[in-house]
């Protein structure tokens, strides 16, 4: 099924699952105190529902959005509607089972005087709301089987294409076909389009699937027209581009509907929140090692000769130049001795690395050891020219001097102070290929959570002093 209507359907489930578990919740309190009549320390049922109120009805507001992103933690929600009972069962044992346990602490981290909840209720809250999800995922297979809901919900569609094409795309449709009806496939280099405008009009189709591969455009264009005007849906299938590594969306340029091939993180929303992050997170760390950055800087003028701060130009954003800075650890001609020490590179590829280079000063091991002399790219943080978490920029001639251009993709996202190269062995790793193979795949799963898991083993790897030299 399409993207958009698989979201909007995940969307009405996790409404409905986190009102069966509130109501499981309910269930459970219940049984566990009415089912033999039993009072709640002596009060009579008035009392009752007042103390059900007291102790767990503030739960609900736990339990509501906390059990639908359990269940799509365990795959809940991207199983075919008729998976198999055996699996479902499984996955909801699993949810139910860390929703009891995650209430269960709750509770106990935020007991209030006198309001303690029984954990005999956070235990029948499991198989309560087990058993009102069985009997939810059993009803809604009644109803999407039933004469009814086949002709509410089934799709009945022709695949257009050629017979190589639609036999691939069946292959790929595979459990899907359980939510539509392949009434027909059709050939445009074969057969004339009124064969297909009569199709539609005897079979009652609601829906035209294009696989463009092999087809004409005129024809396919000819094939949406006919279809727009019996106002039938047409879904043209995107994939006559073979490309390997570039996810394809579609969007409005200036009226006009475009095919977007990206390779680097796409949801706007997404990418806001990670200027969001990198503004105010950086304006807070400048403000938090303000001190230790001004005693980083007395200290580097006293102990040595040269600046303060080293500034260089890097490779930014789709490798744009822009000034770069650190604290100076090394002496001031060190660019010079580079040359001299060329022999003794331990990276290979376009990258200088030397484990114990000379060139450092005896203050900036202590500095580059705990990472302070990064400190100052905060700055460049706040200024969008980096972000916290992106592969580290590189000087503008390494770039230069790539042997793969498959690396430059490394430069399809900002860099940042840390990334998964940081915190997987840092000066230890000697392969450029796998930096490289390190960065990429953090552009490739990137996601918000993933920022923040990086930003926080980062804190450990500099506490520690790992991996750097």
């Amino acid at each position: 099924m399409l993207h958009r209507d698989r979201q909007v359907r995940i969307q009405v489930y996790q409404f409905i699952d986190g009102g069966l578990f509130a109501l499981g919740l309910w269930l459970a309190w219940l049984v566990r105190y009415n089912w033999h009549g039993l009072p709640i320390r002596g009060l009579d049922h008035v009392d009752q529902i007042a103390d059900f109120g007291a102790v767990y009805f503030w739960l609900f507001l736990v339990v509501i959005p906390m059990t639908p992103l359990i269940l799509e933690s365990q795959g809940y929600y991207e199983r075919p509607i008729f998976s198999p009972r055996r699996q479902v069962a499984w996955e909801l044992a699993k949810a139910c089972t860390i929703s009891a346990i995650g209430l269960i602490l709750i509770q106990f981290m935020l007991r209030r005087e006198g309001q303690q909840g029984a954990r005999g209720v956070f235990v029948l809250f499991g198989f309560c709301s087990f058993g009102l999800m069985i009997l939810k995922g059993e009803v809604l297979r009644l109803a999407y089987q039933s004469k009814l809901g086949q002709a509410q919900f089934k799709r009945r569609i022709i695949l257009i294409g050629t017979a190589e094409d639609t036999q691939l795309l069946r292959d790929s449709i595979g459990p899907a076909l359980q939510e539509l009806e392949i009434i027909g496939e059709f050939d445009l280099n074969k057969s004339p389009l009124e064969n297909l405008v009569s199709f539609i009009h005897d079979r009652s189709v609601n829906t035209v699937i294009i696989n463009a591969s092999h087809t004409v455009l005129s024809q396919v264009e000819a094939a949406i027209l006919a279809c727009e005007l019996e106002g039938i849906e047409t879904w043209l299938l995107a994939d006559f581009f073979k490309t390997q590594i570039s996810r394809t969306s579609l969007d409005d340029f200036f009226g006009r509907p475009v095919f977007v091939f990206h390779s680097g993180p796409e949801t706007p929303w997404a990418r806001l929140a990670k200027q969001l992050v990198d503004l105010f997170g950086g304006i807070l760390l400048l403000a938090l090692f303000a001190l230790p950055m001004v005693v980083a800087a007395i200290v580097i003028k006293l102990t040595s000769e040269g600046p303060v701060f080293f500034r260089q130009e890097r490779s930014g954003l789709n490798g744009k130049p822009f000034v770069m800075y650190k604290f100076r650890t090394m002496v001031t001609n060190a660019e010079q001795l580079k040359q001299e020490l060329a022999a003794l590179n331990e990276m290979s590829g376009p990258v200088f690395k030397v484990t114990k280079d000379p060139r450092i000063t005896r203050f900036g091991r202590i500095l580059r050891k705990f990472s302070i002399d990064e400190f100052p790219q905060l700055l460049n943080v706040v200024r969008f020219e980096m972000s916290l978490v992106g592969p580290r920029p590189l000087p503008v001639d390494e770039v230069a001097r790539f042997d793969d251009v498959a690396h430059r993709r490394r430069l399809s996202v900002k860099p940042g102070l840390t990334c998964l190269w940081q915190i997987s062995g840092r000066n230890n790793i000697k392969d450029f290929a796998e930096w490289v193979r390190l960065d990429l795949e953090y552009i490739d799963n990137w996601t918000i959570w993933l920022d923040f898991k990086i930003l926080w083993r980062t804190i450990w790897v500099v506490l520690l002093g790992k991996g750097a030299s």
